[in-house]
């Protein structure tokens, strides 16, 4: 696969081992790497070593890839962390949460009665329901 690497971005630094990092998982298109600011103990995050922004902007062979990758770290981290549970957890854009802009994604371990708080208060509706498929499927 062809990498674009970004010489101002951190998680390209990070990823392609130009900035020390403490990884737990490293391929020729992947580093995952214990986060610096962790949501949980053993929290990682998975980048790709090609500079992408978000979702939108990753090439199709690393779309097909990550996801591979980040169910076997996952695995990992549930069998060695002894966690209840595990999020995985991927933003696209400053409105949902995106802080870094190199696509990346989360694997946070949850624990029984941890502090970690991922919601949203549903004030959503599919009250229309139809009109909203139609709206979206125009999108293809």
């Amino acid at each position: 696969m062809e990498k674009h690497i970004d010489k101002e971005c951190i998680f390209c630094k990070l990823a392609n081992g130009e900035l020390p990092t403490t990884s737990i998982y490293e391929d020729d298109d992947f580093n995952v790497i214990l986060d610096i600011s962790p949501a949980s103990p053993g929290h990682c995050v998975v980048l790709p070593k090609t500079h992408a922004a978000n979702l939108f902007e990753l090439p199709e062979d690393y779309c097909s890839k990550i996801m591979p990758v980040a169910k076997k770290c996952a695995a990992a981290i549930k069998k060695s962390m002894g966690c209840a549970g595990l999020n995985v957890l991927q933003n696209n854009g400053e409105a949902a949460g995106q802080t870094v802009f190199h696509l990346h994604v989360h694997l946070i371990p949850r624990y029984d009665n941890d502090a970690v708080q991922i919601s949203w208060d549903n004030k959503a509706s599919l009250e229309n329901a139809e009109e909203l498929a139609t709206k979206i499927k125009q999108g293809f």
